[in-house]
C-alpha cells in the first residue's frame, strides 16, 4: 500500500508541474503563444501587404515607361490627373 500511494503522490506532482508549465508558457512568458500568435498574423499582414506593393511598383514602372516613350501618354495623363487643357479650350469637372 505505501507503494501505491508513494507513487500516486510522484505522478500527481508531475501532472502540477506540467500544468504550471504549460501555464506559464501559454500566458506568462513574454513570449508566450498568444504574443506570438499575434506576430504571426501581423507577419501575415505585412507579406500581403508587401505583395500588393511589389505589384504596385510593377503597375507604376509600366505607367512610368509609358509616359517617357510616349508623348501622347504625357498629355493624356497631364489632362486626367492635373486637368490641364490647350489653349482656347474649356475644362468641365463633373463629379
Amino acid at each position: 500500500m505505501d507503494f501505491k500511494r508513494m507513487y500516486k503522490a510522484r505522478g500527481f506532482k508531475y501532472i502540477v508541474a506540467t500544468v504550471i508549465f504549460l501555464v506559464v508558457i501559454l500566458f506568462i512568458d513574454p513570449n508566450n503563444l498568444l504574443v506570438t500568435h499575434r506576430l504571426g498574423r501581423q507577419v501575415k499582414e505585412l507579406r500581403a501587404e508587401e505583395q500588393a506593393l511589389r505589384h504596385a511598383i510593377v503597375d507604376d514602372s509600366a505607367a512610368a515607361a509609358n509616359l517617357r516613350d510616349n508623348p501622347d501618354a504625357i498629355e493624356h495623363y497631364g489632362r486626367e490627373n492635373y486637368y490641364m487643357k490647350r489653349p482656347n479650350e474649356d475644362i468641365f469637372v463633373i463629379r
